[in-house]
């Protein structure tokens, strides 16, 4: 036996899943958690200045990793604070464990009134995949590896232990067997494998189709390799897209490359879902990136294989001639095996050529718009000065409405796990901490956060986070002074009413926060104020004054949301 606090017994249990990265706000009734993580080696907090950003850490951490890593928020409003995180998190399939405290037994569950009571089961309930009261100290380490094992077997997403102030302090007797399992003995951790029959009749598909088409989700993303899709792609002389969680995964500069993001990825992306007659759709779940203003692009008459580790997505959204429940990566590389043996296929050259002249041609359209010389900067231009100056192989976020479709299209992105977007909450604000904990996961790399003015301002409050600990992430704005969607929305009704941001000097506040900040008047001098950023070796904001155009793509966007309306 071994005697613990409840908050000690926490920190034990994060051993077996190699737990390295912590982040929170501190608060005294976690006082015992938080000792115990002051005292065990190998873990490294990160005090943030707001529960959001703790947890949107968490997540970027496994995005950037494939490591999870733990959040904490205190009793009631610290609780509350970390709600959106733990929903971006769940909407785009990320783990990560949040640990929150709250008032003593004797007036909690139920509740008699106490200062800052809240029912944190209920409240973050709809937004874990499992969540549950700690009653008994004794059970915590039964508790935590059931919240692990529920985290990452099948589809992966954020899980919430709440530990009452009496159970965090009191001391229990252990058995010390309880800290001697592994990982390997309470979860599946070796990647599920698909059904050999299914690989056989998903590459026959695949070998006969005329117009194969491979598109790469995030749940290929997640595991951090491109060579097996690459490979595939090739092998089959398929078209390939990467989805907006996919980024990194396709070969942009390969024959066939439609683009990604879904159908803000440009005309080619839609032609190439709309036309295909085999489609491999690999960790896609088929989200309203894939959409038009009928649903989703690949539909009845088109053969579609569904790879996914949910078994309730398959079908979910398309209608599937093959679902396989699998590991993405894994099934990817069975099928390139299987269509290996059957020898490569000649592509069809007039299909790709068709892919591939879609694709030129809007690529074409946006270097016209880059041309535009007129003040404030047109966001293309911009987006490609900023494309031009990040260095290869930094990491980089996508934050902000409109900001993002424009980064999509100039921001090379050679690698998965390298590039980072919130499509399945849309969370502004996300970039600066995820950048973060980007930066901490891989010191000495570049990281830059690319953000509109809008989202910036969620957490510019974590550029103090990112100078207390040394990252010196690069935060680049496309500052048009509005909500610019929004603002353009309610200009073309005839009105206009909250929408403007104006005044506000972002790099004034990075050198109030001990950041560099310089003001970016047009595109021409961004490489200069970039190379300042990176010399200055500090967190930066490069507030670069721009305007809002609609992005060519704008209005296919607008319609995947008018699904019904005409009904």
């Amino acid at each position: 036996m071994v005697q613990l606090a409840g908050g000690e017994i926490l920190v034990r249990c994060l051993r077996p899943e190699k737990i390295s990265a912590v982040f929170g706000v501190v608060g005294g009734k976690l006082g015992p958690f938080i000792k115990a993580l002051g005292e065990e080696p190998g873990i490294v907090y990160t005090g943030t200045r707001h529960e959001a950003a703790a947890a949107y850490m968490a997540a970027a951490h496994f995005a950037a990793t494939g490591q999870m890593a733990v959040a904490f928020s205190e009793i009631g409003p610290g609780t509350s604070n970390a709600v959106p995180a733990v929903a971006s998190a769940y909407n785009n399939r990320l783990p990560l464990l949040l640990i929150t405290s709250n008032n003593q037994h004797a007036t909690s569950y139920p509740f008699r009134g106490a200062f800052m009571e809240q029912d944190n089961l209920a409240l973050l309930r709809p937004i874990t995949k499992w969540n549950a009261v700690v009653h008994d100290g004794a059970r915590i380490p039964e508790l935590m590896r059931w919240a692990f094992r529920e985290a990452l077997t099948g589809r992966p997403g954020p899980v919430h232990l709440d530990v009452p102030q009496d159970v965090l302090q009191a001391i229990y007797d252990i058995p010390d067997a309880e800290f001697a399992w592994t990982a390997e003995e309470y979860r599946l951790v070796a990647p599920i494998a698909p059904a050999a029959a299914d690989v056989q009749r998903a590459a026959e598909m695949l070998s006969a189709a005329k117009r194969p088409l491979l598109i790469a989700g995030g749940g290929l993303a997640r595991g951090g390799d491109h060579s097996g899709f690459r490979a595939l792609a090739l092998t089959l002389g398929a078209a390939s897209v990467g989805t907006q969680m996919g980024l990194g995964v396709a070969d942009e500069f390969a024959a066939g490359f439609a683009g990604q993001g879904g159908v803000i990825g440009g005309d080619a992306v839609i032609k190439s879902l709309r036309e295909a007659d085999v489609v491999l759709a690999a960790g896609c779940r088929f989200s309203s990136w894939m959409w038009d203003q009928d649903g989703p692009l690949v539909r009845h008459g088109q053969k579609l294989i569904q790879i996914d580790i949910d078994p309730a997505v398959i079908g979910h959204a398309a209608p599937v001639t093959l679902g396989m429940v699998a590991d993405a990566r894994t099934a990817v590389a069975a099928i390139l095996d299987a269509v290996g043996e059957r020898g490569a296929r000649p592509a069809n050259h007039s299909w790709i050529g068709a892919i591939d002249a879609a694709r030129a041609g809007y690529v074409a359209r946006l270097s016209a718009l880059t041309e535009d010389t007129a003040a404030p900067t047109h966001p293309a231009r911009l987006a490609r000065a900023i494309g031009e100056a990040i260095p290869a192989g930094a990491f980089v976020t996508f934050d902000g409405g409109h900001t993002s479709f424009w980064s999509n299209d100039f921001t090379r992105v050679a690698e998965p796990r390298q590039c980072f977007h919130e499509p399945g909450m849309a969370q502004l604000g996300f970039g600066l901490p995820y950048a973060i904990a980007v930066g901490l996961a891989h010191p000495g790399r570049p990281v830059v956060n690319i953000a509109g003015d809008g989202a910036f301002g969620f957490t510019l409050a974590e550029l103090d986070t990112a100078r207390r600990y040394e990252v010196p992430v690069i935060n680049v704005i496309h500052n048009n002074a509005s909500w610019g969607v929004i603002g353009f929305s309610q200009h073309r009704s005839g009105f206009s009413f909250g929408a403007d941001l104006s005044g506000t000097d972002y790099a004034a506040i990075a050198r109030g926060f001990g950041c560099f900040g310089e003001l970016v008047g047009n595109a021409e001098d961004f490489s200069t104020a970039f190379a300042h950023a990176r010399a200055s070796g500090l967190p930066a904001v490069l507030d670069c004054r721009t305007r809002f155009v609609p992005h060519p793509m704008m209005p296919n966007f607008g319609a995947t949301s008018a699904l019904g309306m005409r009904r």
